[in-house]
């Protein structure tokens, strides 16, 4: 499966002032709205799948655990009627 992370314009507005704030703090530069913007858009393209592939392995993962744990959370003891009126 292959699609381009569309962000909502909020959410890319507010990811812009982001970088634009890192590239002033941490490379003593300026970055314009529109270097930010496709900054923005190459990193979604290029390292956003990677990061989604990992998140998605992880919820695997946990659910997978959770799953396993059913077994132990959920499980009923059978024919227990016989075993009360043993003891």
């Amino acid at each position: 499966m292959t699609a381009t992370i569309k962000l909502p314009p909020r959410t890319e507005d507010e990811l812009v002032a982001s970088l634009k704030r890192y590239f002033e703090l941490h490379l003593d530069g300026e970055l314009g709205d529109l270097p930010a913007r496709n900054l923005l858009r190459y990193i979604a393209e290029e390292i956003g799948p990677s990061l989604y592939n990992q998140a998605v392995r992880d919820v695997q993962d946990h659910l997978q655990q959770r799953v396993a744990d059913l077994d132990v959370d959920c499980h009923a003891d059978e024919l227990p009627y016989w075993r009360k009126r043993k003891a």
